[in-house]
């Protein structure tokens, strides 16, 4: 029923496929329009929306190193960098 299209985003200029698949889900949710932009320009927008994500850094109470972590730390509460998060993850699955 639904073919692949190729449109033209009003952002960049450049040519992008509104796949079979796409359309089929636009018309399942009752979308009139098709969309404007690719996928690229369309994920750019979202995300200038958003504010940036405020980092703390602390000392993880595993192996001593820099902990970014995106929540403020709390006096007496543990914090761990990614690796050893993960590793305490992984022991805790076994």
């Amino acid at each position: 029923m639904y073919e692949d299209k190729t449109l033209k985003c009003k952002e960049c200029g450049a040519d992008f496929i509104f796949s079979a698949g796409e359309q089929e889900f636009y018309a399942e949710k009752g979308f009139q329009n098709e969309p404007q932009r690719c996928k690229e320009c369309r994920n750019a927008r979202k995300n200038a929306a958003r504010p940036a994500r405020e980092l703390f850094t602390a000392t993880c109470a595993s192996c001593g190193g820099e902990a970014k972590v995106p929540f403020q730390p709390t006096e007496g509460r543990d914090v761990f960098c990614s690796e050893c998060f993960a590793k305490m993850k992984e022991s805790e699955e076994a």
